[in-house]
């Protein structure tokens, strides 16, 4: 009897996944070999390997990819600065890629023809999925039966317990979730309504901000080259620092956003994160950037922060334009090392110091108290220079070039007393 053909999935041990085992087994006569990725998710992770073996799955692989993750994947965002319209730190987007990698090589190790996902027809995480996979290995065949087979949340539950499926989930369970090291997304159920409050029930990593401690809790964060590296002087790998602070963070309710997001495929969508030691770094990365970096270039990598997020939300990770990104980054980032003090309260963590052996602070020219170097008499030279553009083009032009309107409200008439 011939051996059949192979494809493995992404597997989470959810219902969408567990549906997903046995609908390919029916729909494309395929063994299904699953592959769950550890992200540093808190979940248990040999029972769902049981739980895939259970389902019918040929082989049920686990691979611990936290330090990969963190490495590779999200401390290039966080050197980045990159948040997604300003507010998502990118959790999800940033594991994909990796989980995009281990599935292609998965799938070349055991002679499979497909890799297959669960994602839904209308998310952001099938174009990542996708577009990643065709980057990595263009002649694997994808398979996504969530958005294939048409059926509801309501009709998979049915379709599990018809085939015996045991999955922890009900009909009335309200919300959609996803996880890993760097954060935590919650969707669907009471949050779909923009103008309703996220209940408490939704939240996991965060304590309400009005039941945290009523006393602040100080965190001093150690980087090199803009990658945290210490807290309160203790060395640290990454997974651990940001599981530690995760932790410390979500005691005082840091870490809660809500924010509707434009998602790549063209609608809106309310999306809720937990994410306390994503906002902690970021927060404590622009302090140690805005003593280390100048104008000009804190200015010019706002821009490509924005790009960057774009690019990783858009699924983009294996593109020739992030490698040229991420060289500019790197570059940035050689003199963003130093020491930042945070303040973690009532749902805020706030800059309460930052030193740097790099620093480009100089209280000698900054200071207006005895010490004082800063050349006075220069700025008058200075400032005649700086404004002789100006000069010139309002004697030139704006007398004769403006209309009457426009001027008005660039030289407002005068306004005279009563």
């Amino acid at each position: 009897m011939p051996e059949k053909a192979k494809v493995v999935l992404a597997y989470s041990g959810g219902l969408d996944t567990s549906v997903a085992v046995r609908w390919i087994q029916e729909q494309y006569g395929m063994d299904v070999i699953a592959l769950t990725v550890d992200l540093g998710a808190q979940e248990d992770l040999e029972e769902a390997r049981q739980r895939a073996l259970e389902v019918g799955a040929l082989k049920a692989l686990v691979v611990d990819a936290r330090e990969i993750f963190v490495q590779y994947f999200v401390w290039p965002a966080l050197q980045a600065g990159a948040l997604y319209e300003g507010a998502y730190p990118l959790a999800t987007a940033l594991g994909r890629p990796l989980i995009v990698k281990l599935l292609v090589d998965t799938a070349r190790q055991h002679g499979a023809e497909a890799v297959a996902h669960g994602c839904t027809g209308k998310g952001n995480d099938q174009v990542r999925f996708d577009v990643g996979i065709k980057t990595l290995e263009p002649d694997l065949r994808i398979i996504a039966p969530a958005r294939e087979w048409g059926m509801s949340r309501q009709e998979e539950i049915r379709y599990a317990r018809k085939h015996g499926i045991q999955v922890d989930v009900t009909t009335k369970s309200p919300y959609s979730t996803d996880e890993n090291l760097w954060g935590r997304s919650i969707e669907c159920g009471r949050l779909e309504d923009p103008w309703e409050e996220p209940p408490e029930d939704a939240f996991l990593w965060t304590r309400n901000p009005a039941d945290a401690p009523a006393e602040p809790e100080y965190v001093e964060i150690g980087f090199e080259t803009g990658i945290p590296r210490s807290l309160n002087g203790e060395d640290m790998d990454g997974p651990d620092l940001v599981a530690r602070l995760n932790e410390m963070a979500g005691r005082h309710g840091v870490g809660r956003i809500d924010h509707v997001e434009n998602r790549l495929v063209g609608i809106k969508s309310r999306e809720v994160y937990e994410a306390p030691a994503a906002v902690v770094l970021h927060t404590a990365h622009r302090a140690l950037e805005g003593l280390t970096m100048t104008r000009r270039a804190l200015r010019f990598k706002e821009r490509v922060a924005q790009q960057y997020a774009d690019l990783v939300y858009d699924g983009l990770w294996y593109s020739a334009f992030h490698q040229d990104l991420l060289g500019y980054i790197l570059s940035s980032q050689r003199a963003v090392m130093g020491r930042v003090k945070m303040k973690l309260f009532r749902g805020q963590a706030t800059k309460a110091g930052v030193e740097s052996p790099l620093s480009l602070y100089s209280k000698a020219l900054a200071t207006y108290e005895t010490g004082d170097q800063f050349d006075h008499k220069a700025a008058l030279g200075f400032i005649s220079l700086h404004g002789l553009p100006t000069q010139v083009q309002a004697r030139a032009q704006l007398s004769a070039l403006s209309s009457v309107e426009v001027r008005s409200r660039i030289v407002p008439p005068e306004v005279q007393p009563e």
